[in-house]
């Protein structure tokens, strides 16, 4: 005789809820197996996206497609030679990849130093840079008060300064730095913005403790007679996928204007900081799936404690199971309240673990201090899964509950 779907709705949820609250205390242990499972597997997939989300944000302060020309070989006898004092980087050099290169969009002279910087009683030492305004686009810096130097100040070599927000913090606290001037080692220089703050890079450097200005006012007042030099060229390619045949072009054309001949050594080294990046990027998603795989483990372990409890459930019920049958009941109604309680215990895991995670996401949050956001599609899926879980490992004792002789079955009281 077939069964109504509506008797077997009941069943599954009515009858099945009966059953679970005559053991209140068992059926809560077993959900809390899949109830850490499920928080476990979210705040895997939190953390992970947050690492990325950082790793990713680091990645763009970076700059824009960025090929990092340096001055010097990058080794020499093992042992990289630096760009201080080498000499192997014009600007000559940089107007020729302006020229000639089409897969670089933007490039920018880079000199930079040290200096002791003086306003009024107060003193830091800061790192400058003598750059060209494409600079600032090409490393993503935005201008927070006053205005970015121009082509116009770099042909003047203009004694003009933006600084960063930890020098505003350091000379001038709360007060506003624009028009003031200030003494950078000898030269007196004017202050006509401030940048945007950027914070610390992943290995812990401030890059809010700079000051700018035009690289032909460094080289010319700040380095000096003699120092023509540059000790960066900074690139900015096309797009992101142009960079690795950007980096081709310049390191031809500077061979070529270097004339170094074929098998020497480079007299420069190109660096391109996003590889580390991305390949950490890629390391975490795979680290992360990796998490999420051992983390599913423990929603297999709650699995199994389902399956050992609807089995003892079964092996307690089999009088109960003989005299549903005895009246009529049929092996799929049974199958059906037994499989029902497994996927209500493991639902009601799932629905636990995911306010779980959310209360746990405050103590993470506060202990590694990223900011976490539980994805919404995580949720989901963990609770999906559990109650997959659920189906999988109830559907044997369920199975076997409607395969029970109800003759055996009442013998056995």
């Amino acid at each position: 005789m077939n069964t109504p779907i509506r008797v077997l709705a009941k069943l599954f949820w009515g009858e099945s809820v009966r059953a679970l609250s005559r053991h209140k205390l068992r059926s809560m242990l077993t959900a809390l197996g899949i109830m850490v499972g499920v928080a476990a597997v979210i705040w895997v997939v939190a953390i992970g996206k947050a690492g990325t989300a950082r790793a990713e944000a680091e990645l763009a302060k970076l700059g824009n497609n960025l090929v990092w020309v340096e001055a010097g070989s990058r080794n020499v006898a093992g042992v990289r030679t630096g760009s201080h004092g080498t000499t192997s980087l014009l600007p000559a050099d940089a107007d020729a990849i302006r020229r000639e290169i089409p897969l670089v969009k933007a490039v920018a002279e880079n000199v930079d130093g040290s200096a002791q910087m003086g306003y009024g009683n107060r003193n830091w030492n800061a790192r400058w840079r003598g750059v060209s305004p494409e600079y600032f686009d090409v490393k993503r810096w935005r201008i927070a008060e006053g205005a970015l130097f121009t082509q116009d100040h770099l042909e003047r070599v203009d004694s003009v300064i933006v600084i960063g927000e930890t020098v505003r913090r350091q000379l001038f606290g709360a007060a506003s730095p624009l028009g003031e001037v200030v003494r950078v080692q000898k030269l007196v220089v004017q202050v006509i913005g401030v940048l945007a703050a950027k914070g610390q890079t992943a290995g812990g450097q401030d890059q809010d403790d700079v000051i700018m200005l035009p690289w032909t006012t460094a080289q010319k007042k700040l380095k000096g007679k003699g120092s023509d030099w540059l000790d960066d060229i900074l690139c900015s390619a096309v797009s992101p996928r142009a960079v690795n045949e950007a980096v081709d072009a310049v390191t031809a054309l500077l061979r070529q204007r270097h004339h170094i001949q074929p098998g020497a050594e480079d007299d420069f080294n190109i660096r391109r900081p996003d590889e580390v990046i991305n390949a950490q990027i890629a390391a975490s998603r795979t680290l992360d799936l990796l998490l999420v795989t051992l983390a599913s483990i423990s929603l297999l372990v709650g699995g199994i404690g389902i399956m050992n409890v609807m089995l003892a459930s079964v092996a307690q019920r089999t009088t109960e199971i003989g005299l549903r049958v005895a009246v009529g009941a049929t092996p799929l109604a049974v199958q059906t309240q037994f499989l029902g309680e497994a996927v209500i215990l493991s639902l009601l895991g799932g629905v636990l673990g995911v306010l779980l995670s959310a209360a746990g996401a405050i103590f993470i949050e506060r202990l590694l201090g990223w900011n976490l956001s539980t994805p919404p599609e995580a949720a989901l899926i963990a609770v999906v899964f559990s109650i997959a879980v659920g189906v999988s490992f109830g559907f044997y004792p369920a199975w076997l509950a409607s395969r029970l002789d109800p003759i055996a079955a009442l013998r056995s009281d």
